[in-house]
This record gives structure tokens, C-alpha cells and sequence, in this order.
């Protein structure tokens, strides 16, 4: 029968640039008055700490003493969009702009709230006037770029990418997401090139070692890799998406306990991972722990109840304990989720067969097929004989 569904990579997401307060506000110092300035200033130096809550209060207090201050509202609406309280700065970003239609700043970080909120054409619109008014604004080109890159027109985000490591070499995130857009266009040795920029500027750069690992890996460099996500880890003990990578390396060495060791740190660090709890139930798997695996694709399912990958998968584990009516609910299911999965069909007509449902299993055998995919030999033979 047909083995488990091919493990999932979660590949990292671009990287975006953080600014700690506008291109106007002024250094983080103590003023000799409670005034305003004295505010913004107390504000910015708990936002740099990451006190956002803090750093809200004291842009409040500017705010109120001086109504007319748009750099107060714009860091105020910084400190919100890092708090993941998006409509609040793009309310602040608007009053900053309604103050100063010049702040090229204010529009820029709209722009990225807009995109945190997955309104990429408003951000793209935000960059443009950015642009307009700053035209060297690497860290506008890299924010376009990614939001262009989360849009899937991936000329465009490289462009863009381009233009920002040419306004400044040293940008190591607009390096960094270069390279991840050449590997998405699968031209791995360019992705390498770029990160290896990355690293070079900014040698405990964990996204660039985590991203170049990834495309030795594609490259099937796995040594090269397996150094990659090595370093990634020990650089950042805590880099979940470097654990369920380097599991993945694991699996396809076929060294099942020391992926199943990666996966469960993946899910320890993050246990909302969906695709690790998945990774996991696969490498539980390989290693015959059905019951285990069982309870990984559970998990997986219950943080993503549509994962058709994840009932596939759950439905082989109980097909392998013949559990066959379970088997089949859950093919049922993925192919209820994806009507096109061909596997779920192959792996239901096994199911069928064993539940001497020998016309079901037939008919999933021929949907299989005509999905292209290679059913197995010994089920067509088998079911000719019935």
C-alpha cells in the first residue's frame, strides 16, 4: 500500500523591517521638561525595550499635550501595529498624514499595517506614495517587495528587493528576502548567493542560515544543510520552523527518532505548529507508533480542520491498525476537502478492498487513475479477480 503522504515543509516567511519611530523623531533622551517633546522621547525609548503598552501611554500623553504633533500619532501607531492592533494604526497613520501629507514614513508603515492585514493593494498604493515622496527608501522598496512577494508576483518582489540591497548593500532582510523569492522561482543557487550576502553582513542572521539551509536541501546538499539548520538553532534555541526543517532532513535520511526528536521540539516551541504536529505523526509512522501518530494527526486536525493532508495521512495509521471504517471517514474527509486528491482515493480503494467493497474500491481505483496517478499493481490484480 501506498505509504504515508509526502511530508509537508513549512517554508519561512519573508522577513519584513521593523522601524522603531519615524524618520522625524528625535533620539530617545530624558527632556528637562514634561512637555511633548519630553513624552514622545519616554515613549520611544519603552518602544526600542518593547514596552509597547508603556510606550502607547507616553505618545498619549504627547498627544494630548500637543494635538498637532504627527510624529506622536505615527509612533503611536508603530507601537499598535506591534501589538497586532492594525486598525488603531492605521488610525494614528492617518491623522499623522491628515497632519503632515509629507510624512513619506507614515505612509510607509500604513502600508504595512495594511499588509499585516492582508489589504495588499492599499499597502501597494501606501509604498507607491511613499516612494514618491522618498524615492531611496530601502526600507520601502523591502516592504513593497514583501507585500508583492505575499501577492505571488514574484518578478515584481525581486525587483523590488533589488532596489533596496542597491540603495543599501548592508539591508541584510531585503538580502535575505531576495533570496527566498529566487528559491520560491526555484533557482536555488541564486537563493544561496543572496543569503550568503546576508550571512557575510550579518553573521548571527538566523532567517538567512534557516532559509539557506533550506535550498541546500532542495539542492539535496543535505550535509550543507544539516550545518545550515545547526547553526540556525544554535544561534536561536528557540527557532521552531529550524527544528521542523531539520526534521525534514531526518526523515528523508530516514533517521526517523532524531525527526521525531526535531518535530516535538517544533511543537514544544510552538503548539500551534500545524505542519510539525503533521511532520510529526509522519516520522511516528515511518517507525510503525500508529497509536502515536494517531494522536499527532489529531492534534494537526484540531488546530486545522482543514487539513486534508492530515486526514489522508491519519487514515493510513488507522488502515495500518485496521481500523478500516476510521480509515475511510477519514479519506472521505480529505477527499471531501480536495476532490482532486488522488492518493485519498488510492489509499480509500485499499480500505474498500479489505472491507470486501470490491465495486467502491473499483471506482476509486479508475478516480485515482484518472488523476493520473499510479494506483498500485497488486490492488488493480486483485480487484480483476473479484
Amino acid at each position: 500500500m501506498h505509504q504515508a503522504f509526502k511530508i509537508f515543509a513549512i517554508l519561512a516567511a519573508i522577513t519584513m523591517t521593523l522601524m522603531a519611530g519615524s524618520a522625524q523623531a528625535a533620539p530617545a533622551k530624558a527632556a528637562p521638561a514634561k512637555d511633548a517633546k519630553y513624552y514622545n522621547e519616554v515613549g520611544l525609548d519603552l518602544f526600542k525595550k518593547g514596552n509597547y503598552d508603556q510606550a502607547i501611554i507616553n505618545f498619549s500623553k504627547a498627544i494630548q499635550l500637543n494635538p498637532k504633533d504627527a510624529t506622536a500619532y505615527h509612533n503611536r501607531g508603530y507601537a499598535y501595529n506591534n501589538k497586532g492592533m492594525f486598525d488603531k494604526a492605521i488610525a494614528d497613520y492617518n491623522k499623522a498624514i491628515e497632519l503632515n501629507p509629507k510624512f513619506a514614513t507614515a505612509y510607509s508603515n500604513r502600508g504595512l499595517s495594511y499588509t499585516n492585514k492582508k489589504e495588499y493593494d492599499k499597502a501597494i498604493a501606501d509604498y507607491n506614495k511613499a516612494l514618491e515622496l522618498n524615492p531611496k527608501s530601502d526600507v520601502t522598496f523591502n516592504y513593497r517587495g514583501s507585500t508583492y512577494f505575499l501577492k505571488k508576483d514574484y518578478d515584481k518582489a525581486i525587483a523590488d528587493f533589488k532596489k533596496a540591497v542597491e540603495l543599501n548593500h548592508k539591508n541584510v532582510l531585503a538580502l535575505n528576502n531576495l533570496g527566498y523569492s529566487y528559491f520560491i522561482k526555484d533557482e536555488p543557487d541564486k537563493a544561496i548567493a543572496e543569503f550568503d550576502k546576508a550571512i557575510k553582513q550579518s553573521p548571527k542572521f538566523v532567517a538567512a542560515y534557516n532559509n539557506r539551509g533550506l535550498a541546500f536541501y532542495e539542492k539535496k546538499e543535505y550535509d550543507k544543510a544539516l550545518s545550515d539548520y545547526n547553526k540556525a538553532i544554535e544561534l536561536d534555541p528557540k527557532c521552531f520552523t529550524c527544528y521542523n526543517k531539520r526534521g525534514l532532513l531526518y526523515y528523508d535520511r530516514k533517521d526517523y527518532k532524531k525527526a521525531i526528536a526535531d518535530y516535538t521540539k517544533a511543537t514544544q516551541l510552538n503548539p500551534r505548529y500545524t505542519i510539525a504536529w503533521n511532520n510529526l505523526g509522519l516520522a511516528y509512522f515511518q517507525e510503525k507508533q500508529y497509536p502515536k501518530a494517531i494522536e499527532s494527526y489529531n492534534k494537526a486536525i484540531q488546530l486545522n480542520p482543514n487539513y486534508a493532508n492530515a486526514y489522508n495521512n491519519r487514515g493510513l495509521a488507522y488502515y495500518h491498525t485496521k481500523a478500516y471504517a476510521k480509515a475511510i471517514a477519514d479519506f472521505d474527509k480529505a477527499i471531501q476537502l480536495n476532490p482532486n486528491f488522488a492518493k485519498a482515493y488510492n489509499n480509500r480503494a485499499h480500505a474498500y478492498y479489505q472491507q470486501k467493497a470490491y465495486k467502491k474500491a473499483e471506482e476509486d481505483v479508475h478516480k485515482a487513475q484518472s488523476l493520473k496517478y499510479a494506483v498500485d499493481k497488486e490492488l488493480v490484480d486483485n480487484l480483476k479477480k473479484k
